[in-house]
């Protein structure tokens, strides 16, 4: 039987996947796939744990191995005060686990020769053209620099090449991070800054707005050079409505959520909705001890009662919203080629080439630590600098509102952890780590 023969014989029925969010995949006994039932058990307690210390609102995990659910659970709460329970299909805000979605998206526009990886964004953006970078500060005495560069003068010469479709994705940009602007740049370029301080925060500050701004200020450092994290995503989304014709989240919905059968995934959440929705929370340190405080209502979030216009690539303001059984199809599609259910998103190679590393050999990958890299809108652990019990190659991402999702293809694994809870390690707070320690010890 061909591997299509296969597909179509082991689809389910589709009412019964959009409506039955139990099992987003066929389930097996662990035993069947080369896993343990009895160290899997581990899982639910360990993470009670978090709970109960109240380090954690609650959980949604899942392991899926050889494209089969093995372990799926839901517990904790998904709101603290009111002790509402956590569902299997509670809705979650995703952050930057929107980035490896906005990834595919991008690979889908590269096959259909939309656009090549490298473009530079001004064949798409004019206003990225000539590109400048400031010269490097010489650090002279106070004196000697006031006579050298007049008040409000910024130095520049022009960028070694234009930033393209791939620094946005692997995050090599050279774009500055409005957090790292130096006070030299405050009074010349302080509409700019000022836009994309409120950027994903005011919603009333638009994508478009917000590239514009981008466009204004010099380049931190040269495109390809260093890791700054996160900056160029949402030029990517705007760049991705420019050459489909559609909305970001058109775009989505049309060419990966729907025919996925992710049917709790979008960027903003209908009313109806709302009961499934968690609460998010952020740590506060309160009498020398850290508590958890609500950072976003449900009822009163913007994604529910906002205008609903602000479509960020790389997760700003929350980015897309998605259910871990959602977001496990999603992952498996990767894991399987490109391929779920008798839908092909993207093409085999297609897949191998995003999810490998893009990012130099010698450069620094923040956020992930050594051994890792960055593909295209996924991390990538290339097994190297420090031994990890993930296989070299797995790839995936986090979301800093408490998501996480890696794929292993070596031991054919996907695994799953979401809460929601921002910046959680913070506060030592490392539940991630301690779900991933407990699946790979789980292996036969």
């Amino acid at each position: 039987m061909s591997e299509e023969q296969n597909d179509k014989a082991q689809r389910p029925n589709v009412k019964q996947r959009v409506v039955d969010r139990e099992w987003p995949l066929p389930h097996a006994e662990p035993e069947e796939v080369g896993m343990s039932s009895e160290r899997l058990a581990r899982i639910r307690p360990a993470m009670q744990r978090f709970v109960d210390e109240g380090k954690d609102p609650g959980f949604v995990t899942l392991v899926a191995r050889k494209g089969k659910v093995v372990d799926f659970e839901a517990q904790g709460y998904m709101d603290i005060e009111s002790k509402r329970p956590v569902r299997k299909d509670t809705i979650y805000r995703l952050f930057s686990n929107t980035k490896p979605i906005a990834g595919v998206a991008t690979m889908i526009c590269v096959e259909e020769g939309l656009l090549k990886l490298d473009d530079p964004l001004s064949k798409f953006i004019p206003a990225f053209k000539n590109q400048v970078v400031p010269l490097p500060d010489p650090s002279p005495p106070e004196e000697m620099r006031r006579n050298l560069t007049p008040p409000g003068v910024i130095n520049t010469v022009p960028a070694r090449r234009a930033t393209t479709i791939r620094d946005c994705l692997r995050n090599t940009t050279g774009f500055i991070s409005v957090a790292d602007v130096p006070m030299s740049y405050r009074a010349k370029y302080k509409e700019a800054l000022d836009t994309l301080s409120f950027a994903g925060m005011n919603q009333s500050v638009s994508i478009e707005e917000t590239v514009q701004a981008l466009a204004k200020l010099p380049l931190d450092s040269q495109p390809g050079t260093r890791f700054t994290y996160h900056v160029g995503y949402p030029i990517l989304g705007r760049v991705l409505e420019i050459v489909t014709g559609m909305t970001l989240t058109t775009l989505l919905e049309e060419r990966i959520f729907k025919p996925l059968g992710m049917t709790d995934s979008s960027f903003y959440l209908p009313e109806e909705k709302t009961e499934r929705f968690a609460t998010l929370y952020r740590p506060k340190l309160v009498d020398d001890r850290w508590t958890l405080v609500v950072g976003d209502w449900p009822q009163t979030s913007d994604k529910v009662k906002g205008p609903k216009t602000y479509f960020d690539a790389g997760g700003g303001a929350g980015g897309v919203l998605s259910t871990v059984a959602d977001y496990a199809r999603f992952a498996q599609m990767l894991l399987n080629g490109g391929r779920l259910d008798g839908v092909r998103i993207l093409g085999r190679k297609t897949v191998e080439m995003m999810t490998c590393c893009h990012t130099p050999e010698d450069m620094a990958v923040t956020l992930a630590g050594p051994g890792f890299g960055f593909g295209m809108g996924v991390g990538v652990y290339k097994g190297v600098a420090v031994p990890q019990l993930r296989s070299a190659g797995t790839y995936g991402w986090w979301g800093v509102g408490g998501t996480a999702c890696y794929v292993d293809p070596k031991e054919e694994m996907v695994w799953l952890c979401f809460t929601q809870v921002m910046y959680d390690q913070a506060f030592d707070n490392y539940p991630h780590e301690e779900f991933e320690r407990l699946v790979y010890q789980s292996l036969e």
